[in-house]
């Protein structure tokens, strides 16, 4: 039996989609659900569907984390908060996994406090999966640590290898590192920096620079860049999905013979659909810390909730955690990163 710690209180539709997705993932076997917000809130929600499952139970956290909160001021002022609560618990002990929709900046500050980072990790890294024309491909990070060092992007890439290997069976993951250009003179000083490190490390698959337009051809299967950059990434992808959606079925009302078209292709939209839809994939998992945590859509339904519970269910069950250690790899030098060439990235201490 896995038990996952659920934020009951997370995202633009919480509580409802959440015990809702709750209650999905459940049909799972060897599965319990910890729901973590304000009881009597919950056991309204619960008796509303009429569901008293064996395997889930409440645990009450009083305080809520909204979605435009300071991720420090809410770990300091809101320590039973359902973030804090259900962190708590695998600390604790009594969950092995952690799933959040709400406030990502919170869950990652929250789970380095609680949880601490792996033996080796320096730096935590959300990693988005995402659909390529070749299968999964993970780009890391995406928010977690905007700001990064030469050795931070290599660690993204060891951890972010690991994921792929334990998590998605994908044996020696390509490995790509985002820049402007292919050549290895182009870029920041920090991603000329890590260029050479990646090179130099046996235990990455590192098959050179990626520019943007190379993520969806699936060249590669980790993509490794700064929070600050992969966060843009992430929400240009969600918008440019959107917009391709919306021109689409415009196009198809415009005129009648476009109409019947479209009602010919329908299945093949709604399987291409489904390939782009982030709840497929259930969440960004939270690597380098001291636990398994996922942190979902802030938009996520009921379907996106249950497969992010899975997610965090599966890698409880294939111990990610042992794969994400990075021990005596904090002591790596930057070798390249030239003294003074800082910028808006310092160089190491």
């Amino acid at each position: 039996m896995v038990t996952i710690a659920l934020d009951a209180m997370g995202g633009d539709h919480a509580p409802a989609v959440v015990v809702e997705g709750a209650l999905e993932a459940l049909r799972e076997p060897e599965l319990e659900v910890l729901l973590v917000g304000p009881k009597q809130l919950l056991a309204e929600e619960l008796q509303r569907r009429d569901a008293a499952p064996a395997r889930l139970r409440v645990v009450e956290a009083s305080q809520v984390v909204g979605m435009g909160e300071s991720p420090s001021e809410a770990f300091r002022h809101k320590r039973d908060s359902s973030i804090s609560v259900g962190l708590g618990l695998i600390k604790r002990g009594e969950a092995e996994g952690f799933v959040s929709a709400g406030n990502s900046g919170a869950v990652v500050a929250a789970a380095v406090a609680i949880l601490g980072l792996l033996p080796g990790v320096e730096r935590p890294a959300l990693g988005m999966v995402f659909r390529s024309l070749a299968g999964p491909l993970l780009l890391l990070d995406v928010g977690a640590t905007v700001s990064c060092k030469p050795h931070n992007l290599l660690q993204f890439a060891l951890m972010g290898s690991a994921y792929m290997e334990r998590v998605l069976g994908i044996a020696r993951p390509r490995v790509g590192l985002l820049s402007n250009g292919e050549e290895p003179s182009k870029g920041p000083a920090v991603v000329k920096a890590a260029h050479r490190l990646l090179r130099l490390q046996a235990g990455v698959n590192f098959v050179g620079n990626v520019e943007g337009k190379d993520l969806p051809k699936g060249t590669v299967q980790v993509v490794v860049t700064d929070g600050f950059t992969g966060n843009i990434v992430l929400k240009t992808s969600e918008g440019m999905t959107e917009l391709f959606y919306q021109m689409l079925g415009e196009s198809f009302a415009s005129a009648p013979h476009f109409a019947v078209a479209g009602f010919i292709l329908k299945p093949a939209l709604k399987e291409m659909a489904k390939s782009l839809d982030y709840s497929e994939y259930g969440g960004a998992p939270l690597l380098g810390v001291g636990g398994v945590v996922v942190v979902a859509h802030g938009r996520s339904d009921a379907k996106a909730i249950k497969n992010a519970v899975l997610v965090a269910k599966h890698a409880v069950e294939v111990d990610a955690l042992a794969a994400l250690q990075l021990e005596g790899l904090s002591q790596i030098p930057d070798e390249g990163w030239p003294e003074g060439a800082a910028g808006d990235v310092p160089g190491r201490t």
